[in-house]
């Protein structure tokens, strides 16, 4: 192909063509990977309001496909400056070592995230819901109303806390390991399992306790 280009061109542009050709290869790729990348993240976009996924999962997608895309296309562009593909290939299987040991490490963080994604589209229970976290299914534990569902945690109103507005913030991996008891929205929790609310009256009740015994007031 350079001797027909050679052909056509000018004596002068000759020795330019080693760098024009290779340049223009590269350009083309590096447009090529923003068009694809454009149209994937069009593709998923319009699936996620397709099939209501939620919007939070939307980020991490798009930023996977995005260096796939982009590392794909910066090793083609290295092939055509000339780096062989052994180097390449050496390059690779160190990089996807490097990787997986930092997919180990970072194992109970991607444990989340990918709970978070089987929350988002299994539904095993929605914000609303009331929901109680067991070892077993006679033993007591976590429960509250799901006020938030993100990445990492489930955030819990806490309905056994003798004060109100306290969260429970639980590990979305942890909930897949326990049994889980749901109330759908709109469901009334037992009260048996709900913890006592003082009294509002305490003025009320102080008094009555100080009276004596056999007094009655209007």
């Amino acid at each position: 192909m350079l001797e027909r280009l050679k052909t056509l061109l000018p004596p002068w542009m000759h020795d330019w063509l080693d760098i024009i050709v290779p340049g223009v290869q590269i350009a083309l790729i590096v447009l090529a990977a923003l068009l694809l990348q454009h149209l994937v993240r069009r593709i998923i976009r319009r699936a996620s309001d397709h099939y209501q996924f939620p919007h939070e999962l939307l980020t991490p997608i798009n930023g996977v496909v995005r260096w796939l895309i982009l590392g794909g296309a910066g090793l083609l562009a290295l092939e055509r400056l000339g780096v062989s593909a052994a180097v390449l290939w050496t390059a690779f299987t160190s990089f996807a070592a490097v990787g997986a040991v930092a997919f180990f490490a970072a194992w109970s963080v991607l444990s989340n995230l990918f709970c978070a994604f089987l929350i988002f589209t299994v539904g095993p229970f929605r914000v609303g819901d009331h929901i109680e976290l067991l070892d077993t299914a006679e033993k007591p534990g976590a429960l509250g109303r799901v006020v938030d569902i993100n990445l990492l945690y489930t955030t819990l109103e806490d309905a056994t806390a003798p004060e109100p507005g306290s969260l429970l913030q639980i590990p979305n991996a942890l909930i897949f390991q326990r049994v889980l008891r749901r109330w759908p929205a709109g469901v009334p929790v037992p009260q048996g399992k709900l913890h006592p609310v003082p009294p509002s009256g305490g003025a009320a009740t102080t008094e009555s306790a100080a009276a004596p015994k056999g007094a009655s007031f209007p």
